[in-house]
C-alpha cells in the first residue's frame, strides 16, 4: 500500500502532515541531521511527537544521516539511545558507522538508507538491502522506468521523492558549501551556494533547479513499485505540508488537487518533472523570484483549513449495551480494548433510547482521530439515557483509548560494544597515486603506484601497457540505462586482464566483487571516521582514499589497518550533474567536453563531461600540498583534471621533491575545521 511520508521541522508541521493525512512523518533532533538548522526536536518534544503520531496511527522516522566523526561517536550513541527509547518507528541513515550501531543495538528499529547513500542503479541497492537497510530511498536523478528496474531487483522497500526541492548535485556528492564556505552539506549545514547567482553562456542561475513535483505521476511510480512518496521540506512552513499531503492523497485516489495553491505557497520559477520524463532539458532549471514569494500570502488562509482540524482516520469497533442496572461502552481498535461504564438509566417516562438514538449520538466521533467502523448495541427497551451520558461515555471512551495508543514503548537495546581504534600505522613509503581524465595526460608511469584511468577509455593494450598498476575508475554516476552495457565492458576489460577498480560509490563494491576485481574506495565514499573505515575493510576493499572534507589531524587519528590515502592534488569534484548546466546553456556541440561556469565574483569553475551521462564540476583552483606534513596516509593521489601531460609531470616531481606550488592553489579543508 502506497505511503506518503511528510517532513515536520517542528510541531506546528507535524500536526499539519498528521491532520493532513500523512501515513508517516520524518523529523530530525539537535544533531546528526541534514538539516540542523531546522527547529528540531529535543529530549522533551521527541517523545511527545512520537506519543501524538502512534495515537494517530501514523509512524515516525527521524534522521540521522549525516556524516560523522570519530570524536562525536559517543554524542552519536547517546543520541541513538533518545530515539530508541522515545521508541521511534525508523531512522534515515547515510554513514555506514551509524547504520552499524543501529543494525547492532536496536535491530527493531526501520533503518532507511538516506537519499545521500546516492542510490542509482541495480547494484547499490542490492549492496545496501545486503547490509540491513530495511527501505532504500532513490537518488532524484532516475527516470519512472529506472525506479521500476532498481524496485524489481531488491526486494527491500523503496522510497522515492515526490515533492519539493531539488538538489542541483547528486546526493552525498556535493562539497560546493563545504569548500567554499566550510559548511558541509554532508554535515547537516548546506548553505546552498548554488541558489546564488552561477552565470553559464549568458544564463543567470545556472545552479538552481525548479522544485521537482512528481504528484501528477504518483499513481504510475506506484505501478513501478516505489512503496513510500516523500515529500520534501523540513525547513518548509506548515500550510505547504499540509498542501502538499493533501495533494498527494488526492492524487492517489484518482483525484483532482490543487497544483496552484501547492506552486504558490512555495516553489522556483514553477515545477518540473524532468528527471522522472527523462526530459532533462533548460527547462528543468530555475529560481525564487518575486512573484514566488509574493503568491504565498493569498493561499496560507485556505491551506491552514486543511489541518485545523483533526483528521478521522482510525477505525474503531462500538459496543454499547444498557439495561436496568448500568450502561457500558466498549471501543477497540484491533489491538486494544476500552470499556467505560455509565449512569444507570431510568425508565422512559416518553420516549425510550433506542438503538438508532444511541448509535447517532456515540458515532459522533468529529473532533478525534477516530471514526466507527462498526456499531453493535444490546438494549432493554423502555429505558432512557439522557444524551449528555452518552456523550460522556463516548468522550471518556475514545480518550482513554487516544492515551494507551500513544504510550511510549522504548527499544530494547542488545549488547554491542565497539573497542576502541588502535593507532594506524602507515605501510611503508609513501607512494603517489595518479588519477587521470585521458589516456592522453598518462605520465611517470614508473613514478606511480596506481594509474587511474576512467573505465570508458581502457583498451585491452593500455592493460598491457600498464601491468596491474592500472586501475579502472567507475563511473562516479551510472544509470540503469547504461547499466548493463557499462557491466559488459568491464567485464572484458577482467577477462583481458584488468585487476583493479577504484569506486566513488557504492554500486562499484557489489560490481567489483562480483567479477573477481580488487575494489578500491575512493573519496565519493564519504569516509569520516574509523567505524565507516572499517566497515569497507570488512568487505574486502584494498584501499580507500578518505573524504576531502576531514582535516588532516582527523585523518591522521584514523584507526583501522586498511590502506588508505587522501586527495593531495586536483581540481576536486565540488558537484556531479544529470541535468548538466553547460548542455542547458550551451549545448553539447558548444562545450565540446571544456565547459566552466563563473560564480558572482567573476571566478571560473571548469566542468568535467563524463562521457555525456553526467558531469562534475571542479574546484576553480587544484588542492596541492606537496610541502606539507602528510604522514600518516600511505598514498597521495594526484587527481589529474585538464592538465597537460607536462603540467602533470611537473606536479609529481613537485610532490616527490616536496616543493611548494608558485601557482594559485588551495590547501582545501585539511588545514581548517568544517563546521
Amino acid at each position: 500500500m502506497a505511503e506518503i511520508l511528510a517532513p515536520s521541522g517542528g510541531f506546528e508541521q507535524l500536526t499539519a502532515a498528521v491532520r493532513s493525512g500523512a501515513d508517516s512523518v520524518y523529523l530530525g533532533t539537535k544533531g546528526f541531521n541534514a538539516r540542523r538548522n531546522a527547529r528540531n526536536f529535543d529530549e522533551e518534544s521527541l517523545p511527545r511527537a512520537v506519543s501524538y503520531c502512534h495515537a494517530r496511527g501514523v509512524e515516525l522516522c527521524v534522521t540521522v544521516n549525516t556524516l560523522v566523526m570519530d570524536s562525536e561517536m559517543r554524542d552519536l550513541e547517546e543520541n541513538a539511545e533518545l530515539l530508541a527509547s522515545s521508541g521511534v518507528d525508523a531512522v534515515i541513515i547515510q554513514d555506514m558507522a551509524v547504520l552499524r550501531l543501529f543494525l547492532n543495538k536496536y535491530p527493531d528499529i526501520k533503518r532507511v538508507a538516506s537519499t545521500q547513500t546516492a542510490v542509482h542503479n541495480t547494484d547499490g541497492a542490492r549492496f545496501l538491502e545486503d547490509q540491513g537497510y530495511d527501505c532504500i530511498v532513490l537518488a532524484r536523478e532516475l527516470s519512472l522506468e529506472e525506479m521500476r528496474k532498481i524496485c524489481d531487483s531488491i526486494s527491500a522497500q523503496t522510497e522515492a521523492f515526490v515533492h519539493g526541492a531539488h538538489c542541483m548535485s547528486l546526493s552525498g556528492a556535493c562539497s560546493l558549501s563545504a569548500m567554499l564556505g566550510g559548511r558541509s552539506g554532508n554535515r547537516g549545514l548546506c548553505a546552498q551556494p548554488c541558489r546564488l547567482d552561477w552565470r553559464c553562456g549568458g544564463r543567470e542561475y545556472a545552479l538552481s533547479l525548479k522544485d521537482m513535483s512528481l504528484i501528477s505521476h504518483i499513481r504510475e511510480m506506484a505501478d513501478a513499485g516505489v512503496d513510500v512518496f516523500k515529500i520534501e521540506g523540513r525547513m518548509k512552513r506548515p500550510e505547504y505540508v499540509a498542501a502538499a499531503v493533501t495533494a498527494c492523497r488526492r492524487a492517489l485516489a484518482g483525484e483532482e488537487y490543487d497544483i496552484e495553491s501547492l506552486r504558490a505557497v512555495f516553489s522556483r520559477s514553477g515545477f518540473t518533472d524532468g528527471y522522472l520524463t527523462g526530459k532533462r532539458g533548460a527547462d528543468m532549471f530555475g529560481y525564487r523570484r518575486r512573484e514566488d514569494v509574493t503568491g504565498a500570502e493569498a493561499v496560507l488562509g485556505k491551506l491552514t483549513a486543511l489541518y485545523r482540524d483533526e483528521l478521522s482516520r482510525v477505525p474503531v469497533d462500538m459496543e454499547f449495551s444498557m439495561d436496568r442496572e448500568k450502561t457500558l461502552l466498549s471501543v477497540d481498535d484491533g489491538v486494544r480494548r476500552v470499556s467505560v461504564t455509565g449512569p444507570a438509566p431510568e425508565a422512559a417516562r416518553t420516549r425510550p433510547t433506542d438503538e438508532q438514538g444511541a448509535r447517532k449520538n456515540l458515532e459522533k466521533t468529529g473532533g478525534t482521530p477516530f471514526y466507527v467502523n462498526s456499531f453493535r448495541a444490546e438494549m432493554e427497551s423502555g429505558l432512557m439515557l439522557p444524551v449528555s451520558a452518552l456523550n460522556a461515555m463516548r468522550r471518556d471512551a475514545l480518550s482513554e483509548l487516544l492515551e494507551r495508543r500513544g504510550r511510549i514503548t522504548p527499544h530494547e537495546a542488545k549488547a554491542y560494544h565497539v573497542p576502541d581504534p588502535v593507532r594506524y600505522v602507515p605501510k611503508g613509503r609513501k607512494s603517489l597515486w595518479g588519477r587521470f581524465y585521458s589516456l592522453e595526460q598518462v605520465t611517470g608511469i614508473e613514478r606511480l603506484e596506481r594509474i587511474i584511468v576512467p573505465a570508458e577509455k581502457i583498451r585491452p593494450v593500455d592493460i598491457e601497457r600498464f601491468g596491474d598498476k592500472l586501475t579502472a575508475q567507475l563511473p562516479a554516476a551510472l544509470f540503469p540505462e547504461d547499466e548493463d552495457a557499462f557491466g559488459r565492458k568491464l567485464e572484458k576489460l577482467a577477462r583481458a586482464g584488468l585487476g583493479h577498480i577504484m569506486t566513488d560509490n557504492i554500486y562499484g563494491i557489489e560490481l567489483g566483487r562480483r567479477l573477481g576485481l580488487a575494489v578500491h574506495g575512493g573519496f565519493g565514499l564519504n569516509i569520516l571516521n574509523t567505524r565507516a573505515l572499517e566497515f569497507y575493510e570488512a568487505l574486502g576493499l584494498e584501499s580507500v582514499t578518505v573524504s576531502f572534507e576531514l582535516s588532516m589531524s582527523k585523518t591522521k587519528a584514523l584507526g583501522g589497518s586498511i590502506y588508505r590515502g587522501i586527495a593531495a592534488y586536483g581540481r576536486l569534484p565540488l558537484m556531479r550533474f544529470r541535468a548538466c548546466p553547460v548542455r542547458a546553456s550551451v549545448g553539447c556541440g558548444k562545450c565540446g567536453g571544456r565547459g566552466r561556469l563563473t560564480d558572482r565574483m567573476g571566478i571560473d569553475f571548469p566542468v568535467e563531461c563524463g562521457d555525456r551521462k553526467y558531469s562534475t564540476l571542479l574546484n576553480s583552483v587544484p588542492l596541492h600540498i606537496a610541502e606539507r606534513d602528510t604522514d600518516g596516509p600511505d598514498y597521495l593521489l594526484l587527481y589529474f583534471t585538464r592538465e597537460s601531460p607536462e603540467d602533470c609531470m611537473r606536479v609529481i616531481d613537485e610532490f616527490e621533491r616536496g616543493l611548494k606550488s608558485d601557482r594559485p592553489r588551495t590547501g582545501g579543508l585539511y588545514y581548517r575545521e568544517l563546521l
